[in-house]
């Protein structure tokens, strides 16, 4: 399967895997064995974040697995606490230590918040000196990414977002390809809130091409240009996922889940004054207490 694997070329030409094995929400008592399962059914490009604490755990299972570190696309991101010049660099140098490698592939700011601009200079830094192949952002909405791209010398060459068929953000799309960045799709089943895995629409399509609605899917993000990271726990579903290689969603099947669109998240609003206020008041609670990391659930 891995053979089939489709790539997209980064504006500084790096190649990336266009189909990944996401860890968001996998606990570090699962993480290691997950990751060991991905790489072993053919994945390549394995994501994971500071806030998701499994760096350690993902670290482990890519020197266990006996392949190539060159072989595989690792990402991590940048969480807020460690947003500014000097912070940032030191937190990724811990994250290196953490999963086990001496280069990064790709490393996202993963917040459009607080000072990312401090955070982006430091990236660019470590971009320069080899040390991480390309950088990145993420959830930045539309307005925040112009004016990121306008207000930068070096670019973002991929923003991770919302991107499923109910949240297809088609507009931000338009404008990542005028910058040059490469669209990819966080959540890219939507978690299935919404009736997404049973939506009648996708079972129609998956059904008159032998694929589930998840594959239906992901097919439907690639033909788009868009890299997806499906998470799941269960290898024979890791499987599953990596396996959309084989057929390809015609311009009406494209066209029927294009009008699926809601141009709402499944989940929350970045553009929500809550919201801010939420991610702000995280950053405190860890200035203070490291502790609060184990119990609380990170974005």
């Amino acid at each position: 399967m891995a053979n089939d694997m489709m790539y997209v070329t980064l504006s500084n030409g790096v190649k990336m895997p266009q189909l990944g094995y996401g860890v968001y929400q996998v606990t570090q008592d699962e993480c290691e064995r997950c990751v060991a399962d991905a790489l072993a059914v053919g994945y390549r490009h394995i994501d994971t974040a500071q806030s998701y604490f499994n760096e350690e755990q993902v670290g482990a299972a890519v020197a266990k697995s006996g392949v190539d570190r060159s072989e595989i696309f690792l990402t991590t991101k940048v969480w807020l606490e460690h947003y500014g010049e000097g912070a940032t660099r030191a937190s990724v140098e811990e994250s290196l230590r953490k999963l086990k490698t001496d280069y990064l592939d790709l490393v996202l700011l993963h917040q459009p918040f607080g000072d990312a601009y401090g955070a982006w200079r430091d990236l660019v830094g470590l971009y320069k000196e080899g040390k991480v192949r390309a950088i990145g952002i993420s959830n930045f909405y539309v307005d925040r990414m112009v004016e990121f791209c306008e207000f930068n010398d070096v670019l973002p060459m991929v923003n991770q977002m919302e991107r499923h068929p109910f949240n297809q953000n088609t507009e931000l799309q338009e404008w990542e390809e005028k910058y040059g960045i490469v669209p990819e799709a966080w959540a890219p089943f939507g978690e299935g809130r919404g009736g997404l895995f049973e939506n009648p629409v996708l079972a129609q399509i998956g059904a008159a091409h032998g694929k589930s609605t998840a594959q239906v899917m992901l097919r439907w993000n690639l033909q788009r240009g868009v890299v997806v990271i499906p998470k799941s726990v269960h290898r024979e579903r890791m499987e599953q996922n990596l396996d959309v290689f084989d057929f390809e969603l015609t311009v009406d099947e494209m066209a029927r889940i294009a009008a699926l669109d809601t141009k709402t998240s499944n989940f929350f609003s970045h553009t929500d004054p809550k919201m801010v206020q939420w991610f702000a008041q995280i950053v405190e609670e860890r200035k203070t207490n490291h502790d609060c990391r184990k119990d609380r659930k990170n974005w």
